[in-house]
């Protein structure tokens, strides 16, 4: 009997192991919000851990790769993509956009992706970047991922980098804009989007609780909620940091995610990343 129960015990062990997720290497391709990640004191301590380190938490079997880079446009992915040395991996996500808006960059057209017109728009930067990828696996998934939506964002060491938020255009395109086109891109390459821009919970008027400025009326510093802060200035020289602690709501300077904002993103990849499988070689 003992021996029938060692064996009975043994094949459920190895009925057990042989429904284990399997092991799924990731790259997370992208900018700040990316590169954050491994870089959480450069927050101010405003951020504890980022969306790729909340997803393997929660997902054990998957293992990443930082290729965040800070400021970084979809142009500067592909001008340094043959000295990042990117990995081979199953699956590689692209979360960039944001700096292309702000930038100033042209969104292009698709034809640009489907001709594969140079790195001279956004669309066409894309299917560099992708180009590379295939070249890496052929057979890895692609995930892209829209831009959230913008507050005005401060930031918290330099407080002359600032810029305003999504609600106005910049080189008469709108953040909106390239959101379309990383959907865009998704349909022509049969590839997963993640709409981060059109989340109902990441609207903007979520991303901060308040931005604290000073009256023009009165000089006396105010905490205005979106979208009563739009036009009132803000003194990069003088003024206080508009976002303090209590401010903090999806972002921490109204651009990169707080604790809870990453804890979204990180949820939107987990529900589809749990759903892939690469037993067969092909995820």
């Amino acid at each position: 009997m003992n021996k029938i129960l060692s064996l009975s015990v043994l094949t459920l062990l190895g009925l057990i192991g042989s429904f284990q997720a399997p092991k799924i290497s990731w790259v997370a391709i992208g900018d700040s919000i990316t590169y954050l990640n491994e870089h959480t004191s450069e927050t101010g301590g405003r951020i504890t851990k980022g969306y790729m380190t909340l997803v393997t938490e929660k997902l054990d079997n998957i293992s990443y790769s930082n290729q965040g880079h800070n400021g970084w446009t979809s142009s500067d992915i592909v001008d340094s993509i043959e000295v990042l040395k990117i990995q081979k991996a199953d699956v590689y996500s692209i979360f960039l956009g944001t700096n292309d808006w702000w930038q100033g960059r042209r969104i292009g057209t698709s034809e640009d992706y489907i001709n594969d017109t140079g790195n001279g728009t956004f669309y066409g930067s894309f299917r560099r970047i992708i180009d590379k990828l295939r070249t890496l696996n052929n057979d890895a998934r692609l995930i892209l991922i829209t831009p959230l939506q913008r507050a005005d964002f401060v930031n918290i060491v330099d407080f002359r980098n600032n810029a305003w938020g999504s609600y106005r255009k910049k080189n008469e395109q709108s953040l909106a804009d390239f959101a379309e086109a990383i959907a865009e891109i998704g349909k022509i390459g049969h590839f997963d989007v993640i709409d981060l821009y059109n989340d109902p919970v990441l609207k903007i008027d979520n991303l901060i609780k308040f931005k604290r400025v000073k009256d023009p009326l009165t000089s006396t510093y105010k905490n205005y909620p979106y979208p009563d802060f739009i036009d009132i200035p803000f003194n990069a020289e003088t003024d206080d940091y508009p976002y303090p602690g209590e401010a903090i709501d999806l972002t921490y300077d109204g651009l990169h995610p707080s604790d809870k904002g990453y804890a979204i993103i990180a949820d939107r990849l987990i529900n589809l990343l749990k759903t892939y499988n690469c037993n067969s070689g092909k995820l």
